[in-house]
């Protein structure tokens, strides 16, 4: 499959890859910074990553956490470019002994290679001697890390981001978690945001900040629902729609249910609302 976009924004190489082309999540973009690559692309693109990697050998590998869209081809740019890469201390034993991965998301990813880390640190310094900082950010995953580039006011998302609007959780999302690091994010100074499925989000402080408050919405709006009695099923219903094609392949590890029945538990102390 080749490389579906190349682009430059501001000095900051993207390619885009994927094996699907069927909405935003089934593509994935790994951006560079000069020798400093930010997370790697699925394995089943390696073909891909690999050309657009050749094109300028990296010196620096960053990984914002260990799902497989992110650090499937770690292990071969590793090994191709010398490197070891940097990784969030919770996600690095994960990395180093492989994990598995649901069915639909080793259809569309491939799976993920065990690759040897080196901690991520706080403050990371980039070849060009620039600072990016790592600001963690757990609810997606615990190991989630963005990295925030105060002097340009960029932040490099993770998966932080991708929609304004969410109509799924996976099963081992915590959307508790994932409000606060949205809230806490949000304290930073920063205006474009580099999501790695969404691309450049050029108004990307407002974009998560519409998010936060789409989720708090629906906090009020399903415990509401709870509140009158309905179950777990027509509050989905009501909410988001009935369950889809997307929640009976992954056998209901990705799904609507999931996010209504976290929504309508989450405390929204500390987020204005």
């Amino acid at each position: 499959m080749p490389i579906r976009q190349r682009f430059e924004y501001q000095g900051v190489e993207g390619a885009r890859v994927g094996r699907l082309n069927r909405g935003i999540n089934t593509t994935f973009v790994v951006y560079r910074l000069g020798e400093t690559v930010i997370d790697t692309g699925p394995s089943n693109q390696w073909s891909s990553v690999r050309r657009f990697l050749d094109s300028r050998p990296p010196r620096q590998l960053l990984l914002t956490h260990h799902h497989e869209d992110h650090s499937g081809n770690a292990a071969r740019i590793a090994q191709r470019f010398g490197l070891t890469p940097l990784a969030p201390e919770l996600g690095r034993a994960k990395l180093a002994s492989g994990y598995r991965t649901p069915p639909i998301q080793r259809f569309i990813w491939g799976r993920p290679y065990p690759v040897q880390t080196e901690p991520l640190p706080e403050r990371i310094r980039l070849i060009s001697g620039d600072t990016l900082t790592a600001v963690a950010t757990p609810g997606h995953a615990k190991d989630l890390t963005c990295f925030h580039w105060p002097e340009r006011g960029w932040l490099f998302s993770g998966d932080l981001y991708i929609s304004k609007s969410l109509r799924y959780l996976r099963a081992d999302e915590e959307l508790q978690l994932l409000m606060h690091s949205i809230h806490k994010v949000l304290q930073l100074e920063f205006e474009v945001v580099f999501c790695p499925h969404r691309g450049v989000v050029e108004q990307g402080h407002q974009a998560l900040s519409e998010k936060l408050e789409n989720l708090k919405q629906l906090c009020h709006q399903a415990r509401h629902l709870r509140q009158q009695g309905l179950d777990e099923q027509e509050m989905v219903r009501r909410l988001l729609g009935p369950e889809d094609w997307l929640a009976k392949v992954s056998f209901y590890n990705i799904s609507k249910g999931n996010l209504v029945r976290q929504a309508a538990r989450v405390s929204l102390g500390g987020l204005g609302g």
